[in-house]
C-alpha cells in the first residue's frame, strides 16, 4: 500500500520550480554537449511555466531570460541558494533590536545578504552596525533556515541567524535601508513584524540567558520517494 500523501501547495510548485531550474544551470554551466543543452534548456522552460501557473504575476519567457543571464561556466555556474545573516540582539535591559525596512514598512531584527569576504558572523555584526548604530558582538549561532520551505521567500535562500549583545553605540537608522530602528520589550513590540509567531518568543528567551540548541530545518522525505508497507 502506498502512503497517503499531502496535498500539493503552491509553496510546493515554488520549490519543484526553482529546483528544476537550478539543475538545469547547473547542466548548462558544465555540459559540452549540444543535445544536452537543448534538454537543460526545455526543463529551464518548463520550470517557468510551472511558476506561471502560480498566483504570482510571472512572465514564463521573461523568468527563462532571468535565469539563462545567471548562467556561469564551470564550477562558479553550480546554482546554489542565496545566504542571508540576521542578528537578535538584546541589551542590558533585556529588549530586543528591531529595524523597520525601507522598502516594506515592516519591522524586523537587522538582516542582510553575506557579503563575499567576511565569516557568518562578520555580517551579523557588520549589518547591525550599518544598520542600526548599535556595536555588538557575537555570542552564539541560533539558527539555520531554508527560506523558502518556511515560506519567506521565492527564491532559494538560506538564513543563518546569530545571537548579538550589545556592546557600545547609539541607535542611528541607515537612510536608505531603515525607516526607523529601536530597542523594544515584548510586550511593546511595533508594527507590522514579519512572521513574529515563529521567531520572537525564541528571541527574548536568548536574549534573557536561555540557552538553546541551533534550530535548522528537518530531513524530509523527498516528494519522489515511494515507501511501500512490507
Amino acid at each position: 500500500m502506498t502512503e497517503s500523501r499531502d496535498a500539493v501547495t503552491e509553496q510546493d510548485l515554488l520549490r519543484w520550480s526553482e529546483m528544476l531550474s537550478a539543475l538545469a544551470r547547473t547542466g548548462l554551466a558544465f555540459t559540452e554537449s549540444l543535445y544536452e543543452q537543448e534538454r537543460f534548456e526545455e526543463i529551464m522552460a518548463v520550470a517557468a511555466e510551472i511558476q506561471a501557473g502560480s498566483s504570482l504575476p510571472i512572465d514564463p519567457d521573461a523568468l527563462v531570460q532571468e535565469w539563462t543571464k545567471t548562467i556561469g561556466h564551470g564550477v562558479p555556474g553550480y546554482v546554489t541558494p542565496k545566504n542571508t545573516v540576521g542578528a537578535i540582539v538584546g541589551n542590558d535591559d533585556g529588549e530586543l533590536l528591531l529595524m523597520q525596512r525601507a522598502d516594506s514598512g515592516v519591522w524586523l531584527y537587522p538582516t542582510g545578504w553575506a557579503d563575499v569576504g567576511y565569516s557568518a558572523a562578520e555580517v551579523a555584526v557588520k549589518e547591525v552596525w550599518e544598520e542600526t548604530g548599535i556595536k555588538a558582538e557575537v555570542v552564539d549561532l541560533i539558527g539555520v533556515y531554508d527560506g523558502m520551505r518556511l515560506g519567506f521567500t521565492r527564491i532559494p535562500l538560506y538564513s543563518t541567524v546569530f545571537h548579538l549583545r550589545m556592546v557600545g553605540g547609539e541607535l542611528n537608522a541607515h537612510p536608505l535601508e531603515c525607516s526607523d530602528v529601536g530597542f523594544f520589550t515584548k510586550d511593546n513590540l511595533p508594527e507590522p513584524m514579519v512572521g513574529a509567531e515563529r521567531w520572537v518568543e525564541r528571541a527574548f528567551s536568548v536574549i534573557n540567558g536561555e540557552k538553546v540548541a541551533v534550530e535548522f530545518d528537518g530531513v524530509r522525505r523527498a516528494p519522489w520517494e515511494e515507501e511501500h508497507d512490507a
